[in-house]
């Protein structure tokens, strides 16, 4: 092979020995635990493809490793016996990376290490190479050119793109709403203008009412079937729209088992080097899901795995004399309900000790005694999750310092997912983890407060209805409702995102949200229904603003505000009284002036939020003729706009006798020194960079340049 062709595949068989290292891994740990010849023939094919694989890309040591390796599984024992067999032959995967990354002909280390594995195989080891077809049928074929890479990044932009399709796609179909009004309107003209025509007839003149009623007839039939062919057509684009952005969300999905399918190796080293034994089985491995699930996974199940094999499973002579099998048993499983993706992970250890708990959360000084044996099931087993909680005096080389279950429970409520333990049916530990499926493209409720919309997951929604005051209790200074032998809290949703008081209405409209166990009423100003979004990622511009977690793009050209189902039931449950008024601000009124819808409307939300009024314009030259017609007490604007820039803006602003004195703010995701220095040499009071704004640095700002007290 010449040195370009190989450069050109070496990346796709880094690629493609990863996958084949981590199949014979597993292989080798189900061959541990009882694998029949299946197993064996399924080591034998993957090695024998990837050594074919590395002659012929010259890698002449890794191809000598991988024959002997093929020479030790045809001698592998069955049951225990296989253990120090399959430990060489897994430190033998581990070594591949290196290899397929060092010099082809391998060195010194990696003839030791084909050594090591024929002298364990025995006598086969010396018998000539064996070039003959692996045991269970043919050989791989080729690969075929039936799939394509495609980066991250390209996909996720496809993904955007794809939701913004769907979104003009609803917005079309409103088109078409509007113009069905239109010529309903011009068919009651239409009638009108068949009765002049009448009267004209009437008079004599039946040649021009002919030559009327005529054209309003043709008109009118024309112009009902373009509203039908439009609205076919319409209903088409929808629906293939629909089609593309679910087609590529499916796109965006990852196999778990890229994921899980190193655990039970993880398990079984941990498990050795604490003398214990585990047999770890994964169920449901071949579920997609989102790139972004799939990277918040990684170490929540890390830590339940090390937590299972630490706290849970027992030493196996405690086992046995507790009746139980020498070696432990750890299942993960992964399943889809709905939209959302269930992931257990169970033990058969020892299960949730309630004195240990309640023993811990007295020695953190988390309640009194007292407090802590009325606690009992899920509201005790909850305490595991508090930051710095262990059930250990002193901390292990493995656990006791109190991170890891409220890391797991932080990285999973981050993708608005939840995170409980409970009892395992027939003793043991189980942990249950949800969060949705994909990111990408989700369901939602739009709730309103005054007129911003926000969004809430569907999946976290119980129900929708009213709240009527005879059915609120107080319990401890919390509002709650009762329903059925549960009190659930309720919360107002404008004040809690500080956008005003609560509604007057007497039985103001509410949506029953549930996170793991805990339930909560988010009471709103209205409801605005259902409908599936693209989502767009909030990345650092949304900062400082609690409960927000993204954005999407509604079909009238409005950004609902994604809300955190996690915050908002926990805010609900701690919310003790009335809402503290915020500090007490100048209400200004407000121009602000950028050409992204979303931006506008996310900055939009946060001034609102601090209390101000806001007229929105969409460039320079819009925001000048505004500026000409209001009075404003301060201008925040964007740099990079067509027709008039932020920059010649704040130079007109300046210019002006009018508005020489009006606070200027520039908002740009430019962050560099020079762009800094042209929009204060334009004139502008103060330059604040989107990717770092907060609630808190822009009302800082407005203070210090408008004044403080109303």
């Amino acid at each position: 092979m010449d040195q370009r062709t190989r450069e050109r595949l070496l990346p796709k068989f880094r690629e493609s020995a990863a996958e084949r290292v981590e199949q014979i891994a597993a292989g080798l740990l189900r061959w541990e635990q009882g694998g029949g010849t299946a197993v064996r023939d399924e080591l034998f094919r993957e090695l024998h493809t990837l050594k074919g694989e590395a002659r012929l890309l010259g890698f002449t040591g890794l191809s000598q490793v991988l024959h002997a390796a093929e020479d030790l599984v045809k001698a592998l024992p069955e049951g225990a016996a296989a253990r120090p067999l399959v430990d060489a032959l897994l430190r033998a995967c581990d070594a591949v990376p290196g290899l397929v990354d060092g010099p082809p002909a391998g060195g010194d280390a990696t003839a030791l290490l084909a050594e090591g594995l024929r002298a364990l195989a025995g006598p086969a080891a010396h018998l000539p190479p064996r070039e003959a077809r692996p045991p269970g049928g043919e050989p791989p074929p080729p690969r075929a050119a039936t799939t394509v890479r495609v980066g991250v990044e390209e996909l996720d932009e496809i993904a955007a793109l794809a939701g913004d399709l769907l979104v003009d796609g609803a917005r079309a179909r409103g088109r078409t709403r509007e113009l069905q009004e239109l010529l309903s309107r011009w068919s009651r003209l239409g009638d009108l203008a068949l009765a002049a025509a009448d009267e004209l007839r009437h008079r004599g003149d039946g040649q021009r009412a002919d030559r009327m009623a005529r054209d309003v007839h043709l008109l009118r039939t024309d112009a009902f079937r373009f509203l039908r062919r439009h609205a076919d057509a319409v209903g088409a684009v929808e629906g293939q729209f629909a089609l593309l952005a679910d087609r590529v969300s499916q796109a965006r999905l990852v196999p778990l088992s890229t994921l899980l399918a190193g655990l039970p190796r993880a398990a079984r080293d941990l498990a050795q080097e604490q003398g214990k034994e585990v047999a770890c089985a994964i169920e449901g491995a071949d579920l997609g899901v989102d790139r972004a699930i799939l990277l918040a996974l990684g170490d929540p199940l890390v830590h339940l795995l090390r937590n299972a094999v630490d706290h849970g499973l027992e030493p196996p002579a405690e086992r046995i004399r507790a009746g139980k099998p020498p070696a432990g048993r750890i299942a993960i499983t992964a399943r889809l309900d709905g939209e959302q993706l269930e992931l257990t992970v169970e033990d058969d250890g020892r299960g949730l000790d309630a004195e240990a708990i309640r023993a811990a959360a007295q020695r953190l000084g988390l309640a009194q005694e007292e407090r802590l044996r009325a606690l009992d099931g899920p509201a005790l087993h909850d305490l595991l999750f508090l930051p710095g909680f262990t059930t250990r005096a002193e901390p292990g080389e493995v656990s006791g310092r109190g991170v890891g279950l409220e890391v797991v429970r932080r990285r999973v409520t981050e993708v608005g997912g939840s995170a409980v333990v409970e009892p395992a049916p027939g003793g043991g530990t189980r942990f249950v983890l949800r969060m949705p499926q994909s990111l990408a493209l989700l369901e939602v409720l739009l709730v309103r407060v005054e007129e911003d919309v926000y969004a809430i997951p569907a999946a976290d929604v119980e129900g929708v209805g009213r709240i009527d005051p005879v059915d609120l209790t107080e319990v401890a200074g919390l509002r709650a409702l009762r329903q059925g032998e549960r009190l659930v809290p309720v919360a107002a949703l404008g004040p809690l995102l500080s956008l005003g008081p609560a509604p007057r209405a007497r039985r103001p409209a509410a949506a029953f949200l549930r996170h793991g166990q805990d339930r909560a009423a988010i009471v709103v100003d209205g409801l605005a229904g259902e409908r599936e979004v693209a989502v767009k990622s909030p990345g650092a511009f949304l900062a400082g603003a609690p409960y927000l977690t993204g954005a999407a793009v509604l079909p009238d050209g409005r950004a609902a505000l994604l809300l955190s189902t996690p915050g908002l039931v926990a805010a609900a449950r701690r919310q003790t009284g009335p809402v503290p008024a915020p500090p007490a601000r100048r209400r200004l009124r407000v121009l602000l002036v950028d050409d992204s819808a979303i931006a506008r409307d996310t900055q939009a939300a946060l001034l609102r939020g601090l209390g101000h009024e806001v007229e929105e314009a969409v460039d320079g030259e819009d925001a000048w003729r505004r500026l000409a017609a209001g009075a404003f007490q301060a201008l925040l604007t964007d740099v990079q706009m067509p027709v008039l820039d932020g920059i010649d803006l704040a130079r007109r602003v300046r210019g002006s006798a009018r508005h020489a004195r009006l606070p200027v703010v520039i908002l740009s995701s430019l962050s560099a020194p020079e762009e800094r220095r042209r929009g204060l040499d334009a004139g502008a009071d103060a330059y604040l960079v989107k990717g770092e704004l907060s609630a808190e640095a822009l009302g800082a700002t407005l203070e210090r340049l408008c004044g403080g007290g109303r």
